[in-house]
């Protein structure tokens, strides 16, 4: 595509004079971030100073809330197939007594913890990023190799910026113009130093650990399970299974005294020395090594994580460091960009006012904060023996999974609800449920294609008890969100979602029949026989593919949603396009009238 100078912010294709977003950054959190733009319709960029994807080794681990955002995303099934699942986690140790022992062996994600996909998928970090690349692809946009970011301005008498990255293969200097940028640059991230203030707080530790992925031969019976093991003599070890038959080993290489091991001594076969030292009497042997890497140990959050003003933002590891331990870097980065690609969506869109931006910085802040704290107690832990980590793992298991990952109230959340079970500011709970239009099973978290929308749940105990009250709700809901949905039709049909030939899969029609904005959806625990769609007011009749019968999970859904939700009861929940859940409340069927006045108090960021 050649340069233009009728930029309208919605173009996609390769690089141009002009876009709308610039991305820095083509690891698991940049390509998270462009990978949504693109599907949204946005205009992006995605500038890296790589020559190719990374090819082993790096993050590895995908906790169960990630592997629910591929699934939802339609990028799951080849991380699933080749990928290695770890279901449980064994606990090792030895003391100046006893040799190496088993001293206890858990469910890694117990049954409470509430993840459909309870286990860790281990794919090495070019496996992921290469399914998002290639998605990507198929929408007409590719990742700029070679290219590394310089600088960025804001053009006079504009509110864009000139960004200047330099062409590696060429040795020049190269500008676009852009509303819009995002670091996602890691630890040392130059795009962090254009905003103010937003240097790394922390600290770093003398803790340093080798990292090791192979193939092994050995006679340690828990080879396939996850393992945390302490040698009184050599430290402690992290083993975890990996794709292809590998292994990876997470090796402590600080001294028994506490201090660092020197860079220039930590070689590849000192921590194989190390690791043996530390499996004695077990034999352990490297037939093939991939990757080989160190790093120290930091716990640092970035000060500010984006310049309203300038419209730049970090994400991912340029906001947030921390140990490796509980396999959480990638997890947190990618959701940092899920986070703030719909949002960037409906700014740009001209559909939210400016302030919902500021909800990003809150929002993934206040997370990165409770995952510092987790790991320094998780460090601690390690260090301190299994039963010290046993305790620190049940006690953030559900935060470790990412499904504990929650967020406090604010204008995209309201306060708690103590009426129902499911809060604002949690994910949506997963629950089996029957499409009724086909009579399918299907997952209440995955069924409804991630567009951008708002998905609105309507749970009716009794449809047919509650038909005059539904219709008065629907009637509330089109009053309110009218105006929303005008727009937003308006804007999709002049610059569409980005389109992939799979996208025909999907048949996403079926769930903008009513609109761009907004997924309406309806739960009921009455029979599939006791209503037709005819029945149901005009708004549930075009939803006819969001409209569930709540009767094959156990607990139902609307008892894992609502508690107790009585016959004569309707409740509404309002869940963001990422996943969380804004809003939820329950009425008495004489007094939904007031849920217009709700839905309109909490939409009030739209405009």
């Amino acid at each position: 595509m050649s340069p233009s100078a009728d930029h309208e912010g919605y173009r996609i294709g390769p690089v141009d004079a002009s876009t709308t977003v610039v991305v820095v950054g083509a690891g698991p959190s940049g390509l998270m971030l462009a990978c949504n733009l693109v599907r949204l319709g946005i205009a992006v960029v995605i500038l890296d100073d790589r020559p190719d994807k990374t090819s082993t080794g790096k993050a590895d681990g995908m906790q169960p809330k990630t592997i629910e955002t591929f699934r939802q995303l339609g990028l799951a099934d080849r991380l699933l197939k080749n990928g290695a699942r770890v279901y449980d986690i064994s606990f090792w140790e030895s003391t100046a007594d006893e040799s190496l022992k088993r001293t206890g062996r858990k469910i890694h994600y117990p049954e409470h913890v509430g993840a459909s996909d309870p286990y860790i998928l281990l794919a090495h970090q070019g496996m992921v990023e290469e399914v998002m690349v290639d998605d990507m692809e198929t929408r007409g946009v590719s990742v700029t190799r070679n290219a590394k970011f310089v600088s960025c301005s804001r053009v006079d008498g504009t509110t864009q910026l000139e960004i200047v990255y330099k062409d590696l293969t060429t040795n020049s200097p190269q500008t676009i113009r852009a509303d819009y940028l995002v670091g996602c640059d890691g630890a040392r991230s130059k795009v962090r130093s254009f905003i103010p203030d937003a240097e790394l707080e922390g600290e770093l530790t003398n803790a340093a650990w080798g990292v090791l992925d192979g193939v092994i031969e050995t006679d340690f019976p828990d080879l396939w399970s996850k393992v945390a093991l302490r040698s009184h003599s050599a430290g402690s070890i992290l083993w975890i299974p990996r794709e292809k038959g590998m292994t990876r080993l997470y090796v402590e290489l600080s001294s028994t005294d506490g201090e660092r091991v020197e860079k220039s001594k930590a070689t590849t076969e000192y921590v194989m020395r190390r690791a043996r030292e530390a499996m004695h009497p077990f034999n352990l042997e490297w037939k093939t090594v991939e990757w080989f890497g160190t790093y120290v140990v930091g716990q640092r959050v970035a000060k500010r994580f984006m310049d309203s003003e300038a419209k730049i933002f970090i994400a991912g590891d340029a906001g947030h460091c921390h140990s490796a331990l509980a396999a959480q870097g990638a997890n947190t980065s990618m959701h940092d960009s899920f986070n703030l690609a719909w949002k960037l969506n409906l700014l740009v869109r001209g559909l939210a006012k400016p302030s919902i931006l500021r909800t990003y910085e809150e929002e993934r802040q206040k997370i990165a904060y409770d995952l510092i704290n987790f790991d320094v107690e998780h460090c601690k832990a390690f260090a301190a023996g299994d039963a010290e980590l046993a305790k620190n793992f049940d006690e953030n298991i559900r935060f470790i999974s990412g499904v504990g990952a929650e967020y406090a109230p604010g204008i995209l959340t309201q306060a708690p609800v103590t009426t129902s079970r499911l809060q604002p500011g949690m994910l949506q709970l997963p629950a089996k449920i029957t499409r009724y239009i086909d009579a399918n099973p299907v997952d209440i978290q995955l069924d409804i294609p991630l567009l951008g929308q708002f998905k609105i749940y309507i749970f009716v105990p009794d449809v047919c008890r509650s038909l005059a009250s539904l219709d008065s709700i629907c009637q509330e809901m089109q009053s309110v969100l009218g105006g929303i949905n005008s727009q937003a039709n308006q804007s999709y049909e002049k610059h569409p979602r980005g389109h992939s030939p799979s996208d025909g899969f999907l048949q996403t029609q079926r769930y903008t029949a009513v609109s761009n904005a907004f997924t309406f959806a309806m739960v009921t625990q009455s029979a599939q026989s006791d209503f037709e769609i005819a029945d149901l007011p005009k708004i549930l009749q075009s939803s006819r593919w969001s409209l569930y019968v709540d009767d094959i999970g156990k607990p139902s859904c609307t008892k894992r949603w609502f508690g107790d939700l009585n016959q004569e009861s309707i409740g509404v929940a309002v869940v963001r396009p990422d996943g969380y859940v804004g809003a939820i409340d329950s009425w008495e069927t004489q007094r939904v009238d007031v849920i217009g006045q709700w839905l309109q108090d909490y939409f009030s960021f739209m405009v």
